[in-house]
């Protein structure tokens, strides 16, 4: 039988030296989430990346601290400050499937059914949709150029870049940059050959996440994003969000609702009669811990 007397005495140390985080996920987009309420927690470049990965650290595709709304935000009714930040210490605007694992936990800690969550862009309404089920509104998409921001003056839904099979993509913002291709069949796209190219083109100042989705019915799209910094993710909140109104932008659907697939499971999308955008899926844990001072 193996001693156990090393996992006795380095526990309690643990405990009382390390910071205590959670680690979620929805559809398998996994963060790592740090209450910074109380104590703030304001990590190194250095450290996010090491706290992100998965051989030195706890693994995870975002680094995710909730702190106290600003007054901006205690004005609108937020709870929470939600930080969303990139294995490469660059902060995202906006992330669909970690709004919804941050709201979850700020509504069981509030016992409520719908909660106000602040981001760096904005305020968010979020209400359970079921059992560990989230609804985000995640507000109005823009497809203004300057807006996304494209670091020229383009016709948006018809965006003159491609790479290989990759063409005539819509380039869109709901808080963060994606632009999106339509393909025949998406099982056909080497999604790690071809997206980072035009992730990190110029003509994205900020890079630039990148959908390619496939219509199999007016009501049923299959998704891929390779979001930034260059991760192929098995899910993507806003990219779904995204990607069902470049199809109605282009004429793929009129349809209100729209389920998405992700190479992890569906996520279902809704465009409400202010032209919002409000999006439903899952959230899940995987465990605690504390998180060591290097």
């Amino acid at each position: 039988m193996m001693n156990q007397y090393p996992f006795r005495k380095i526990l309690p140390q643990i405990g009382s030296m390390g910071r205590p985080f959670l680690k979620m996920h929805g559809l398998r987009n996994h963060f790592i989430i740090v209450d910074g309420r109380e104590q703030p927690f304001k990590p190194t470049i250095a450290a996010i990346s090491r706290i992100c990965d998965p051989h030195e650290g706890v693994g995870a595709e975002q680094l995710l601290i909730i702190e106290n709304p600003t007054t901006a935000g205690r004005n609108k009714g937020a709870e929470a400050l939600m930080r969303i930040i990139n294995i490469d210490g660059r902060e995202a605007e906006a992330c669909g499937n970690a709004t919804r694992c941050v709201a979850y936990l700020i509504l069981e800690e509030k016992n409520a059914e719908k909660i106000i969550l602040e981001t760096i862009t904005g305020t968010l309404e979020c209400w359970r949709a079921g059992e560990q089920r989230v609804s985000v509104n995640m507000g109005h998409i823009s497809k203004d150029w300057w807006k996304i921001p494209l670091s020229e003056a383009q016709d948006t839904c018809h965006l003159d870049i491609s790479n290989g099979p990759l063409k005539n993509p819509v380039a869109l913002n709901i808080g963060n940059p994606h632009v999106v291709f339509f393909v025949n069949d998406l099982k056909t796209i080497v999604m790690e050959d071809l997206c980072p190219a035009i992730q990190t083109d110029p003509l994205f100042p900020n890079q630039i996440n990148v959908g390619v989705a496939q219509m199999v019915t007016d009501s049923h799209m299959l998704l891929a994003v390779y979001e930034r910094p260059g991760i192929l993710t098995e899910a993507c909140g806003s990219g779904a969000c995204v990607a069902f109104y470049a199809a109605r932008l282009r004429g793929l659907t009129d349809r209100d609702k729209m389920t998405v697939e992700l190479p992890a499971g569906p996520i279902e999308v809704a465009i409400q009669p202010d032209d919002s955008v409000v999006m439903t899926g899952p959230v899940a844990f995987c465990f605690g811990g504390f998180l060591l001072e290097k």
